[in-house]
């Protein structure tokens, strides 16, 4: 663990000649990592926004289910028709846009975008270890979606069985108008999204286990490598299984086959399906389902570690035990995935065994809470709009979390399972943090991308609108569903019982309306800066890490020449001498990784 990789042969590769790449080279089929991370991330907003706009079309029928509005009819054709929602559409609207905002956005977006451009430039690395694999996995993605926001424009609508697809529902295309070629689309749509991900998640290991630049060693990383490498080990472990599942699940559709169907009847019909289980599928599904939620978390917390590290101008605090939490989430994750099913006739037994590793995980994920309140703790903190949105993250972290401790317990689930309050754990938890840990990075990173820094008062606009929002559309979420309102249902005026809540449900859609206007501010400040944003100098915020030693122009190797080499850890922040009198650099209140070690100082966690 101690040994660091050497670098490989290319590292003079930037010597050699090169001709000037042409505008499709440069911006389109381009295989610097740098390039990539911008299509990955410009992408993932696209598609975020698409994601966001079905959620408002939600929150408009659900607040007022009875009032017809002109926007359906524009943006849902026949089914708005006359302002009024069709109740398959609403169904639909839930499905892409869970699939779009966990896979796409959250997954794609974040991973995609800030394992792209810093394992190379952290690590010491000329570029991925396979450019072509790089560029290869970015298209699969654009490609994958492209096809999941066509199924909007076949006859029968998209998908319509919820974004985690369960049969019979997703199997029978006969069954609703949703289960057609919308949901063969999403079927074949999720597949390249796999072989993408698969791509870019071997790229990852291999370049960080073997493009480390000298002195790099494994306890030297900063821990947004350490972040993005276990995620694209967990992302190898547990995509190929939701891949089976997709498959299987085409077969029963296409081929007859009764992997997941038996003793089915629709309208008096008895079908031919024998032998098979619904509740295979969910479990081969969940196996990738809850490692998912790490997926997505993980890149976001390790950009917080940075971000929270270089704004406290303090060493991060216990460096080890985060990389031990990270490695123990990793392993839990893939063991606690029988917690989505508590309600499936699951042996007691084993639902209690679930139960326990998914109530052993809060461990490692408390520790990295405790750490960054520690880090933040009598810090000389500078709270810009990335530090803002990391230390929200740490807020909706432990509070999402603390929900999750109800749900991981089978006998309290079940009274919540599927109801609103389910809706509210899991966007806290997993979307809204690693929306802040999205937006947090794009705030730290953006003069590295484009060498340009945003307008920092309009990221504060951005960042107190989004933090008062989020908090007021899922806050409440957790007493209506406490309530027992369920989810997915598109009106409750049906349900007297329900009256009582419909001014909560209003409540919660004028926050979602206020919170999706705020992402504007956002737009206005990421394209304005991009073009008309104060320069960038090179190491705007005094990092340690090695992305702040290259050029603020983009070129090819990242290095205009030797790469530079590593002696001291990734956080010498505020680090005094041994005779505490000065800081090792005077003047200086940081060290860069690529400074040798002084002579009155004392190196650190090694």
């Amino acid at each position: 663990m101690s040994v660091a990789a050497q670098p490989l042969a290319n590292d003079h590769a930037h010597e050699e000649g090169h001709h000037e790449p042409t505008f499709i080279e440069k911006y389109i089929f381009s295989t610097d990592h740098k390039m990539i991370a911008k299509q990955y991330l410009i992408t993932g907003l696209i598609m975020g926004f698409i994601g966001i706009a079905m959620s408002m079309l939600m929150r408009l029928q659900l607040a007022w289910p009875n009032e017809t509005f002109w926007i359906y009819e524009v943006l849902l054709g026949k089914f708005g028709e006359d302002g009024v929602m069709d109740p398959s559409i609403y169904l639909a609207l839930s499905t892409i846009h869970g699939t779009i905002m966990i896979f796409y956005v959250l997954t794609a977006g974040l991973s995609g975008t800030f394992s792209n451009l810093l394992i190379p430039l952290q690590i010491g690395a000329r570029d991925m270890a396979s450019g072509f694999m790089n560029m290869l996995s970015y298209w699969l993605f654009a490609i994958s979606c492209v096809v999941i926001v066509s199924s909007f424009f076949v006859e029968a609508g998209p998908a319509s069985s919820g974004w985690t697809v369960y049969p019979p529902l997703s199997a029978l295309p006969q069954a609703i108008g949703g289960s057609g070629l919308g949901m063969t689309l999403w079927l074949v749509a999720i597949t390249i999204f796999v072989a993408s991900s698969l791509l870019g998640s071997l790229n990852y290991i291999v370049t960080v286990l073997n493009l480390r630049t000298q002195g790099m060693t494994m306890t030297r990383l900063p821990l947004t490598i350490w972040a993005f490498f276990v995620t694209a080990i967990i992302g190898v472990v547990s995509f190929p299984v939701l891949l089976a599942a997709g498959l299987l699940l085409l077969m029963d559709r296409s081929f007859g086959t009764s992997f997941f169907l038996s003793d089915i009847y629709i309208q008096g019909e008895v079908l031919s399906y024998q032998g098979g289980s619904p509740v295979l599928y969910e479990h081969l599904f969940w196996f990738l389902g809850h490692p998912e939620v790490y997926i997505v978390l993980l890149p976001a917390l390790g950009i917080t570690s940075e971000i929270i590290a270089t704004n406290s101008r303090k060493p991060i605090f216990g460096y080890r035990a985060m990389i031990a939490s990270i490695l123990a989430i990793a392993f839990l994750s893939t063991v606690v995935w029988g917690h989505h099913m508590f309600v499936s006739g699951m042996n007691p037994f084993l639902g209690s065994v679930f139960t326990f590793t998914t109530l052993l995980i809060a461990i490692p994920s408390g520790v990295k809470a405790f750490n960054y309140i520690t880090t933040l703790w009598k810090g000389n903190l500078q709270l810009n709009p990335g530090m803002l949105f990391s230390i929200g993250l740490v807020s909706t972290f432990v509070t999402g979390g603390l929900t999750g401790i109800i749900l991981g317990d089978s006998t309290l689930d079940i009274n919540v399972h599927d109801t609103y309050f389910v809706i509210a754990h899991f966007h806290l938890v997993m979307g809204i943090s690693a929306l802040y840990g999205l937006f947090a990075g794009i705030y730290h990173w953006f003069p590295k991308m484009f060498g340009r820094m945003m307008n920092k008062n309009l990221g504060y606009v951005h960042f107190w609108i989004t933090a008062i929002g989020a908090y007021g559309i899922f806050f409440p979420m957790h007493f209506i569903g406490m309530a027992g309102l369920p989810r997915r249902y598109y009106k409750f005026t049906e349900f007297p019982y329900f009256d009582d809540l419909a001014d909560t449900n209003i409540l919660i859609s004028v926050f979602a309306f206020i919170t999706a206007g705020a992402q504007l501010f956002f737009v206005y400040n990421f394209i304005h800066s991009i073009f008309y944003g104060k320069k960038a100098e090179r190491n705007p915020w005094r990092s340690t890490t090695l992305e702040w030693t290259t050029p603020v122009e983009h070129i090819h190797g990242n290095w205009p020449g030797e790469i530079p080499k590593v002696y001291r850890w990734s956080y010498d922040y505020s680090k005094m001498n041994k005779e505490d009198t000065d800081y090792i650099i005077p003047g200086q209140d940081y060290v860069p990784q690529n400074v040798p070690i002084q002579e009155n100082e004392e190196e650190m966690n090694e």
